[in-house]
């Protein structure tokens, strides 16, 4: 199973980009806060990247970087099929 991560855009639309997983090729991408089986804490420094910490983690692991424009692409793709199906 490849699993992947990227930094996306939060849902709260600040501009502020966090970790997002991806556990298998056709799943959606999710916050790594919603991923409690991979994630650890994140650092307590002010500013700090959210989910640097699980991202060190996992890419020791082995998991995969993906760029967000890829990313993105996936969840446009993932999104239209969903609204095509119902």
């Amino acid at each position: 199973m490849q699993r992947q991560m990227c930094w996306l855009s939060s849902s709260t639309g600040d501009g502020e980009k966090i970790l997002h997983l991806q556990t298998a090729p056709n799943q959606p991408w999710r916050p790594y806060t919603a991923c409690r089986q991979y994630a650890v804490p994140d650092y307590q420094i002010p500013g700090g990247s959210k989910g640097w910490a699980t991202y060190q983690k996992l890419l020791k692991a082995g998991w995969t970087l993906v760029h967000s424009a890829r990313a993105n692409e996936f969840a446009s793709n993932y999104s239209e099929s969903i609204v095509q199906n119902q």
